[in-house]
Formats: C-alpha cells, structure tokens, sequence
C-alpha cells in the first residue's frame, strides 16, 4: 500500500501550491516524518522557504527554519513523488465566474510529471464535479496515464483558517473522499498521520466539494443577515453590537457579527456553488442576495464616514482620514480580496486619498494588488477621521486614548469610525468623538 511505503520512507509526498494552506500541510507531514517534495512556481517564495523565512506566519520562521521539506521551483522534482497534494488558490474573475487558472494551471504541470500509481488529491475549493470533470482530463491529457487504471484522484477541502492560533489543521476535522474505496482508504489512512481529530470521509468526490462550497455558503448567508440588520438598525438609532450580545445570551444564537467579508473563502466559495448551479438551470435564491449584501459593505462603511465627516463640520475632500488595516483579517498577513479595498476606492470617488496603515501586511502585496502604498502608524496623526478596519493585535493595544493620539489638535469635530466595534459604547461617548461602529 501507498500508505506504507509513505510512511517507511520508500515513496514521497508532493505540495503543489505553498500558500497559507500548502505550506502547513507539507511541514505538518514532514514533521511526521515523511519525505516531502514542496512545489511552487513563485521562485521568491521557493528562495524564502529555504533561507528559513515564512510569509504567511502560519507556522513560524524558526519551524521554517527546521522542516525536512524539500521546497522546490522546479517541477521535475514531483516525478520523485507518488501521493500529490494540489494546494493552489481558485478565485473569482470580475464577474464572479470561477478562475480555474491556478487548478487548471496545476493539473498541467503535475500531469507532465505524474507517474504511475500515483494519488493525486486536490484541496483547492472547486464546485461540485470539477476534480472530476475539469482536472482528471487535463491530467491524463499530459501525462498520458488512464484515470482508474494507472493513477487515482481524490478530494479533500481545505479548512484552513489563516492567523487563527487556535484552530490549527491538526485540530480540524478533514473531509476526505476518494473515486473508490481503495483509493479513499489511502487517503484517509494518509491524512490520519496529520489530522490528530480525525477524517470524515464522504461518499464521492462530489459530495466532498459540496462540502466546502455549502460550509462558507453558510456562514457569508449569516453573516450577510447581520450586515443587513447593521444597516436597518443604523437609521432606528440603535447598536446592533448590543443587539447581538443580547440574542447571544440565547442558548441557540449563532454568534455571528456585522464586518466585511473578503479573504480566499468565504468571498468567493458561494460563487463556486451559485455558478454550478446556474449551469444545471438553479438561479439562487439567498446566496446570491447574501454575496450582494456583503460586497455591498465596504461603500456602506465609506458612505457612512463621510456623512459623519460632514456632520461634524470637516470638508472631506481636505480631511485627512486614516484607515487602520488592509488585510481580509485580523493578525493574518494575507490580502486577499480584502474588502477594504472597497472602502478605499469609495472613499477615492469622494476625491479623498486616505493613509493605510497595517503592521501585518505586505507593502509588496499592497501596492501590487491595490496599488496602496503603506504608511507608518506615526506617520497617520493629525487625522481627522480614523477607520479602525480590522482588529490586528497592535489596533487594539492602542486603546480607545491611543485611537485619540491620532487625531489632530484642531477645534473640528473628529470621527471615528469602529468598523469591528472594538470599543464600548459608554468609552465612545466620553471620548468627545462623533463616533460610528457597523
């Protein structure tokens, strides 16, 4: 068995795609003690993994700096391996249709190099039939191997949460499935090394790629909901952040809480779902509304910031208005179909071209994606109005008096805007603020 000789050190394990979900799978098997081949076309990520340095700040650069992963640019190298693990990111393009160019991209370069009695497993979320339909061709195209017969395929979603400390893959339940039982057997015996919860093996490759579409499809529906409570209760002038601690004392309340929704998931998985159904004569009901709400609140948030500028005397076009944050998350460098990028293009519509400050990400990333350039924290004070976007560790270690440092000495009102509603109500009313939280 493939399991076997992985484990005995006889066979190797291939990463196609060293991200935020790639690269903590290939150290998570190698620490396991297996042979690892980690691959990926980015030749400065390739040369940042080998001198001990982690982008993502997944695993940490001294775990970097230990692992037994061969990280590679080169694709040959997958020739050495026999249980491959695709990895790659699959976006939306403007229309929201699904960008199949990485997976597309990955199955190509793994089939030139695909040997027999191999077990190609994707992660990257897809919509249901697309490993089977879209991927298993292109593989047998380049490699000239027959599905079934001298290669098996499998799927098994990512569940990856990036910056979250708590819920690591070790600690997640990993859905896992097969095209046969044989081939489901090895994955999940595979998978078992790594995943000490355990697997939750499925039926068929395609319930498994429901899965993960159906499991973000949830959450951006709830918290579509809470966004569109936000925006109702903003003009009956009530909070919804104590609307929602109050339902939450309830013993079914879900927890969900108004923000943006942006990131590799959550943003884009339910276009994954709407697309396929769409295909198959299904137009959504909910989904799509909820995926309508929430792309919607990045201009609700930069709307809402100039009202209150105005409100409180300033002539925005002159106001200097500084926003905290870049990234989809909170302690997470990745940027990522952030949804303050929304805010920003809003704001620049308005003729106001704000500061953005974030510890966490990238100034490569930013400037390249977004074309921001990244201030420093000093460099963003005398600010008239203040965006906290994100909640990074370093924002809230400021305080609500570290918030106020920020702001100019003039007699002008002074906003602030608490898009993660960091701050109490009763601190907002003393701070002499004209204040506003989502």
């Amino acid at each position: 068995m493939l399991y076997e000789e992985l484990k005995a050190g006889k066979q190797a394990l291939s990463l196609v795609g060293l991200g935020y979900v790639g690269m903590p799978i290939a150290v998570a098997f190698a620490k396991k003690g297996l042979n690892v081949i980690g691959f990926d076309l980015n030749k400065s990520k390739i040369e940042l993994y080998k001198s001990g340095v982690d982008p993502t700040k997944e695993v940490g650069d001294e775990t970097i700096q230990k692992t037994t992963v061969q990280f590679t640019a080169d694709e040959t190298m997958l020739q050495k391996a026999k249980f491959h693990i695709v990895a790659v990111p699959t976006p939306v393009n403007t229309d929201h249709t699904p960008d199949l160019t990485p997976v597309i991209g990955a199955s190509e370069i793994l089939g030139r190099n695909l040997t027999k009695g191999s077990i190609v497993v994707y992660e990257s979320t897809v919509y249901p039939g697309c490993t089977e339909d879209v991927c298993i061709p292109i593989l047998e195209k380049q490699s000239g191997l027959k599905c079934g017969v001298d290669f098996k395929i499998g799927y098994s979603p990512e569940r990856i949460n990036p910056g979250d400390k708590v819920h690591r893959l070790e600690n997640i339940h990993k859905i896992v499935s097969g095209m046969d039982q044989e081939s489901l057997e090895e994955i999940k015996n595979v998978y078992d090394l790594v995943i000490e919860v355990g697997t939750h093996p499925v039926s068929n490759i395609r319930t498994a790629e429901a899965v993960k579409v159906v499991e973000n499809s949830q959450r951006d529906i709830n918290i579509a909901f809470m966004n569109e409570l936000a925006m109702v209760f903003d003009r009956m002038d009530i909070d919804t952040n104590e609307v929602v601690d109050g339902m939450n004392t309830k013993w079914n309340a879900l927890g969900f809480r108004p923000g943006l929704v942006g990131g590799h998931c959550i943003g884009v998985d339910p276009y994954y779902f709407t697309y396929e159904a769409e295909k198959l004569g299904y137009h959504s009901q909910i989904i799509l509304n909820g995926r309508i709400v929430n792309d919607s609140m990045g201009k609700y948030v930069a709307d809402t910031s100039v009202r209150k500028m105005i409100e409180a005397g300033q002539a925005p076009k002159k106001s200097k208005v500084a926003i905290l944050g870049l990234t989809f998350k909170e302690n997470c460098p990745d940027t990522r179909n952030s949804k303050v990028d929304d805010i920003i293009k809003r704001l620049n519509e308005y003729g106001i071209e704000p500061v953005v400050v974030d510890p966490w990400a990238s100034e490569r990333d930013a400037k390249n994606e977004y074309g921001v350039t990244l201030t420093k924290l000093e460099d963003a004070k005398d600010a008239d109005c203040v965006i906290v976007a994100v909640a990074h560790n370093e924002f809230k270690a400021l305080g609500l008096e570290g918030i106020k440092r920020l702001f100019n000495r003039s007699d002008c009102g002074k906003v602030l805007i608490d898009v993660k509603g960091l701050y109490k109500v009763d601190e907002l009313k003393k701070s002499g603020l004209l204040w506003w939280r989502l």
